[in-house]
């Protein structure tokens, strides 16, 4: 479900469910080709707030069955139309382990 909160704000939730009961080979996890979370549900939310014409700030979170947490943030900056700067950092948390990352991606669009 999507939503407009604002003309700066947007917000989305999103929700799925698959079985893993046929999923039962130790090397995939419960994971498959058409249901890439662990366990048999997942949820999915996130937001974009558009700062300025130039800057957009956007956040998304995700948890499933497995106990699997991903936090996502970036900021995305237009540079000049049709090139954009992202920086972005993640966070996820397992109950085995957890992790960071980040990216700058450079996007031309011609």
């Amino acid at each position: 479900m999507d939503v407009n909160a604002s003309e700066q704000l947007s917000l989305f939730v999103m929700g799925g469910w698959g079985t893993s009961d046929d999923v039962t080979d130790a090397l995939n996890g419960g994971q498959n080709f058409y249901k890439n979370w662990g366990g048999d549900w997942a949820v999915w939310g996130g937001a974009s707030y558009q700062v300025n014409d130039k800057t957009a700030l956007n956040l998304q979170a995700s948890y499933d069955d497995a106990e699997t947490l991903g936090v996502v943030a970036n900021v995305a900056y237009t540079v000049v139309p049709g090139f954009v700067v992202t920086a972005e950092v993640d966070y996820y948390d397992t109950p085995v382990d957890d992790g960071i990352g980040g990216i700058l991606r450079f996007q031309r669009s011609f």
